[in-house]
């Protein structure tokens, strides 16, 4: 929360950083038993997500929920026309690295939304979607290494980077012990929430949409879009004080 990005705007963006065992202990020490709460929805703007964006918790999340919006924008059909309840299951598991192909056969026309950008999708039709996934510092090492010797994930279009064993479900802010089968079960709880929601791409989000009808009207991409969304990394040493 002390980095300069955090109020570069003046204000300070983020107070406290909490984890997730953190905020249990807070709770326990509060008396709160949440099992015994009346069920309640979240404020908004943050309390209504898609399941897009429930699944970045798990490996492979946030690769599959970008595909979830560039199938449907690309092409112009449901991503459930492609895959059954729109679970993109390739990109998903716990293996170190994986690597998937997705040929785009055909194009549909280009949303209103992003025609200031790109006039048509001709040029991607017959082109092959080339996505990496990897979790754990080790295997990313590993496709880094073949990027800088040329190897087939320089190819890549996207790569999906997660430091914590399994992503963010294995972090070391999550509730301990931590293993590989409570991983899975962790894994296996986003998944089984995702596919309950109502809403379960981005671009879908009903605030999303609303923020760049009203907000960010240049649209994704757009000067305005990329000023307040992207952040910026420096180089720094192996040992940081």
């Amino acid at each position: 929360c002390n980095r300069p990005e955090m109020n570069d705007s003046g204000y300070q963006d983020v107070d406290y950083g909490l984890t997730t065992r953190e905020m249990g202990q807070m709770i326990k020490e509060a008396g709160i038993h949440l099992p015994e709460m009346s069920q309640s929805n979240f404020d908004n703007p943050f309390g209504e997500a898609s399941g897009a964006g429930l699944i970045f918790g798990a490996t492979g999340g946030v690769m599959e929920a970008a595909l979830r919006t560039v199938i449907e924008l690309v092409s112009g059909k449901k991503t459930e026309d492609l895959f059954e309840n729109a679970n993109i299951t390739p990109v998903r598991g716990f293996e170190g690295v994986r690597y998937v192909e997705l040929p785009i056969s055909e194009v549909g026309s280009v949303p209103e939304i992003l025609k200031n950008l790109i006039p048509n999708w001709s040029w991607l039709k017959g082109v092959t979607l080339k996505v990496a996934v990897a979790h754990g510092t080790a295997n990313a090492k590993k496709i880094m290494e073949d990027i800088k010797a040329g190897g087939k994930f320089s190819e890549c279009h996207f790569i999906e980077f997660m430091a914590c064993p399994g992503g963010c479900l294995g972090g070391g802010g999550q509730p301990i012990p931590t293993n590989e089968e409570i991983r899975k079960k962790r894994a296996n709880a986003i998944y089984s929430e995702d596919k309950s929601l109502p809403v379960r791409k981005s671009h879908e989000n009903e605030h999303v949409v609303t923020l760049y009808d009203k907000f960010l009207t240049d649209g994704p991409c757009g000067e305005q879009s990329h000023k307040l969304l992207h952040t910026h990394f420096k180089k720094r040493g192996k040992f940081i004080a």
